[in-house]
């Protein structure tokens, strides 16, 4: 497909109910629903883990088809106490899901999930198969060591090391051999303008490094408030492995065995190197793997984006179930 015939976002709609889930734990999940009510039900799991929801995620799925629930997961976007860690893990995460899937009357669903979303995706439906009519995947995050170390402790400073040189600015060198856990002493402990100082540029290292060319948004990652909860509920993730056993989700990618999906790759994702998608498709037969030769990590890289409606599209036409 040329560049120009490419698949761009629908159309912008609003939600036709939104709401609070009350978790019992602490935490006010926000939610919305959109799309067509009696539609194919569908979920959205939005990256960071602390990103949240924004309205371009609602246009991935056809209005007339789709019935799509979001959510922003515990402590960012709309949810509430913002930036908390406590009862902040990935199995919280997926007990809100079922949470939500019951709320609705939903029987099983369309799970979709990008970056961090992959994970929780993976993770969802490896729990929960017969809950999951199908996934679409993008930017393969499996919350390894080894990813953990590529993008945290320097394999991705050799592609930019000028960027890299401001991730490390606020670390002093003697704890610079393990800055995941330098990062969480400041994310955490520090007091309040140093925990804003750290998380900016926790931040803006990912969102500078995530697409093929230049990104024009990068900035926007260093907005404070943004900034502390993507920063501080990453690290909280990463430095507890996700509450993940090594490789976990390759390992148990056997129970997707009767779930169709696709997985969407960029060929030069530096933030979820296109092993990880690799690994996933020789251990869940029945997913269609699109790596795009044109494309780093973000889901509206051209490239990406086009795979992704595609996906949504023809799931939506019955040819992936």
């Amino acid at each position: 497909m040329t560049t120009s015939a490419r698949r761009t976002l629908y159309p912008a709609i609003e939600p036709f109910k939104s709401g609070r889930l009350e978790t019992g734990e602490g935490h006010q999940v926000y939610w919305e629903r959109c799309g067509a009510p009696d539609g194919i039900p569908a979920v959205f799991l939005h990256g960071g883990p602390g990103a949240g929801c924004s309205p371009a995620h609602r246009r991935l799925f056809d209005p007339d088809r789709y019935c799509l629930t979001l959510f922003d997961q515990r402590g960012c976007g709309r949810s509430t106490p913002h930036a908390s860690l406590e009862n902040n893990t990935t199995w919280n995460l997926v007990a809100d899901i079922e949470r939500l899937r019951e709320q609705f009357g939903v029987d099983r669903w369309l799970v979709f999930g990008g970056s961090w979303g992959s994970t929780l995706a993976l993770a969802y439906a490896e729990r929960h198969p017969e809950r999951t009519s199908g996934l679409i995947v993008r930017g393969v995050f499996t919350l390894t060591k080894a990813e953990l170390n590529w993008y945290y402790q320097g394999g991705a400073a050799w592609l930019f090391p000028d960027l890299w040189e401001k991730f490390l600015a606020p670390i002093p060198e003697d704890e610079r051999g393990d800055l995941m856990a330098a990062y969480h002493k400041r994310l955490i402990e520090a007091p309040g303008e140093d925990q804003i100082e750290a998380a900016r540029a926790w931040s803006l290292w990912e969102g500078a490094t995530i697409t093929l060319l230049p990104n024009p948004t990068a900035s926007d990652y260093g907005e404070a408030r943004y900034a502390l909860a993507f920063a501080r509920i990453e690290n909280h993730y990463f430095t507890h492995g996700g509450w993940l056993e090594e490789d976990q989700l390759i390992r148990d990618a056997g129970r997707l065995a009767d779930i169709p999906g696709v997985i969407v790759q960029g060929r030069y994702d530096v933030a979820t190197p296109a092993r990880s998608a690799w690994r996933l498709a020789k251990a869940w037969p029945r997913a269609k793997l699109e790596i795009v030769d044109d494309a780093g990590h973000a889901f509206d890289e051209p490239g990406i984006l086009d795979r992704l409606i595609a996906a949504t599209d023809a799931f939506a036409r019955g040819e992936l179930r």
